[in-house]
């Protein structure tokens, strides 16, 4: 989908999350028909390309894109642009959508565990995991 109107929200929609998770949605199943396996062509295609190269390309761009989330966000603390902020993290989720595509995942599932975590105090979901990852390794 290349035309402006696929990425234009859809204003019929009345909840916002909805539409995100919708656009969202549509953007894993493009990165999903650059797979080389679905003829995704590494000349034509920036993703297909990237996938080509491997995880370890992906995972090397995920690296940058959040070093330059990291160096937006401090930079809006002294007066920088928002929209600076905005770019970088949109970079760094594309590319976390790359990685998550190469692996057969997509956003549906690491929206699912989010909710999965809503109402769970970050701290008490810390020690949860913590202690899961202990008991795995006994």
């Amino acid at each position: 989908p290349s035309s402006r109107s696929s990425r234009t929200p859809n204003p019929s929609t009345s909840d916002p999350m909805t539409s995100s998770t919708d656009d969202l949605a549509r953007l894993a199943a493009v990165i999903e028909s650059r797979k080389p396996a679905h003829g995704g062509d590494p000349q034509k295609s920036y993703v297909a390309r990237l996938l080509h190269k491997g995880p370890d390309a992906i995972l090397k761009k995920i690296g940058e894109e959040a070093t330059e989330a990291v160096m937006a966000a401090k930079d809006l603390e002294h007066g920088g642009d928002r929209q600076k902020l905005v770019n970088e993290v949109a970079d760094l989720w594309f590319h976390c959508m790359i990685a998550l595509a190469h692996h057969g995942l997509g956003p549906a599932d690491v929206v699912a565990e989010l909710v999965r975590r809503e109402g769970l105090s970050g701290l008490e979901e810390k020690a949860l995991r913590k202690l899961r990852e202990r008991e795995a390794g006994e």
